[in-house]
């Protein structure tokens, strides 16, 4: 009775799977590429193609998620990136010179809603180099021993390495295979000063890492053709600033593992206001008269506080002398009538 159960239950879930595999095989916007590998130094094409693209274009991105092309446009400047062909239904790029660092999954995408991508798995195969023979440094005597060491890089994947002699292969007790993880090359670009300004002095130092490190700079300015000339192993100098050497700068450190390309904007701020000798002594002379004038404006407030407390009647020779003396005196007393006693008039001789 088992048997014959299991039969409806089967036929049951392969017609519950197969509108959905349908589906999937109807989307004619979904693009599709295939994985591609190639020998260090050789070129490489990554071809993506789509049955219905709805009015958008292809775009290929590198494994960094960096645009290479948007359609027929570059939007990398890499000059080994190439285009070989661009139409609504196919984007094809192609990349030579491949080292071990361009190694990694490619994206191609089209802006449809929603986005549909596909990826293209790279694979780089390096090339062994020569092999060097180390340990053996002069004549042997009968019965001694000699140890000799084989060493290969660059391979990818390791190399096998096999020892003869003549024709006839040796074997080894041990084999060492070492592998490097630091072989790609990076680069980052420190100025000196960080915040320069017009009519100063600008290193641009381009420094170099990985294993091996770096021996190859090359300096660009985006807009300008030819590649800058370096002053200074991998810097670049600016003996004078001017606001025409702002703009976007690229350093591309080269090592027989591969290249890497780091960019700095270069922003070149107004020169900062030197203060002269003449308005420095002006400066000098304003606080002293504003000095001085704080002064005599305290022994204004203290005169006039002076006065006021001693104020009185004052007569001079001249005015007791002369016919108007009686008016004088009248006004005098007058002016000190809330004294008692009018006899207590007071003069004052000046």
């Amino acid at each position: 009775m088992g048997a014959p159960s299991a039969l409806p239950l089967l036929l049951l879930l392969a017609c519950s799977w197969a509108p959905g595999g349908a589906n999937l095989s109807q989307d004619d916007s979904q693009p599709w590429t295939s994985d591609e590998t190639v020998v260090a130094g050789g070129t490489v094409v990554l071809k993506c193609q789509v049955k219905d693209h709805e009015d958008s274009s292809l775009q290929w991105s590198n494994p960094a998620q960096q645009t290479l092309y948007f359609g027929e446009k570059r939007a990398l400047r890499d000059n080994r990136i190439q285009l070989v062909s661009s139409t609504p239904h196919e984007l094809s790029i192609s990349i030579s010179n491949v080292a071990l660092a361009d190694e990694g999954e490619y994206t191609c995408s089209i802006f449809t809603m929603p986005v549909r991508t596909a990826k293209s798995l790279v694979t780089v195969l390096g090339i062994p180099q020569k092999p060097i023979i180390t340990g053996y440094k002069s004549s042997l005597r009968e019965k001694e021993t000699a140890t000799l060491n084989c060493q290969s890089s660059g391979s990818k994947p390791a190399a096998q390495l096999t020892w003869r002699k003549g024709d006839q292969e040796l074997h080894g007790d041990q084999t060492r295979v070492q592998e490097d993880p630091n072989d790609t090359p990076t680069a980052l670009i420190r100025p000196e000063p960080a915040h320069p300004r017009e009519g100063q002095k600008l290193l641009l130092h381009c420094e170099g890492h990985g294993n091996p490190v770096p021996q190859q700079y090359l300096w660009v300015k985006e807009g300008s053709e030819p590649p800058l000339k370096m002053t200074q192993e991998s810097a670049l100098i600016f003996p004078f600033l001017n606001k025409s050497d702002s703009g976007t700068y690229g350093c591309t450190a080269t090592s027989n593992m591969g290249s890497y390309t780091a960019y700095f904007t270069l922003n070149v701020n107004d020169p900062s206001p030197v203060p002269s000798s003449s308005s420095t002594y002006h400066a000098i002379i304003g606080g002293i008269v504003a000095f001085i004038v704080f002064l005599l404006l305290i022994l204004l407030i203290f005169l006039g506080h002076y006065l006021i407390r001693h104020k009185g009647t004052y007569l001079t020779h001249e005015a007791k002398g002369s016919d108007d003396a009686p008016d004088a005196d009248t006004a005098i007393i007058n002016a000190e009538g809330g004294q008692s006693g009018g006899d207590d008039k007071k003069e004052y001789f000046i």
